[in-house]
């Protein structure tokens, strides 16, 4: 009634004809068999989860990453990365450079960024330089909004109109 299949047999049969090992030839050189996926082309990787420093944490000194933090404790120095939210329980004291902010706690100094977002709970003292900003009802906040194209480049200045060049 059923047969059974060569796909599911677990072992080869001594039937089968044993494939003949690829000759080699003395005058091309020897490559060492390389594992199955290695050097192949792989689907790209999951974005890491945020890096969160907990409300019990103090930390002095700056931080940088290409990643996400999200501050809960204290921080005092400057911190640069591509989504940065300070936590209702956070403080930080030193300049913030992000993509994105979102700000639910205290920042003390100048904040930068693309997307700049304080919610109700957030208290910031210092100028915020962004592209695009967001301020909940309730928020506090004491300083300047500057508007830049490049928000990121503490160089860049807001570009002025440009002059027509007289004819000579």
């Amino acid at each position: 009634m059923f047969s059974k299949s060569k796909i599911n047999d677990p072992a080869p049969s001594g039937t089968e004809p044993q494939k003949p090992a690829m000759p080699t030839s003395s005058a091309a050189p020897s490559v060492p068999p390389q594992k199955p996926n290695e050097f192949k082309a792989s689907a790209p990787k999951a974005k890491p989860p945020a890096s969160v420093l907990s409300a019990d944490l103090h930390v002095t000194g700056n931080m940088k990453t290409t990643g996400d933090i999200q501050v809960e404790g204290t921080v005092e120095g400057d911190i640069r990365a591509h989504l940065l939210t300070i936590g209702e329980t956070a403080t930080i004291k030193g300049e913030v450079v992000a993509d994105d902010v979102v700000i639910n706690g205290r920042i003390v100094g100048r904040v930068r960024g693309l997307k700049v977002r304080l919610t109700s709970t957030a208290r910031v003292e210092g100028d915020i330089i962004h592209k695009t900003i967001a301020i909940e009802s309730g928020a506090h906040f004491e300083g300047s909004v500057q508007r830049q194209d490049d928000p990121l480049n503490p160089g860049a200045k807001a570009a002025p109109a440009q002059k027509a060049n007289p004819a000579s």
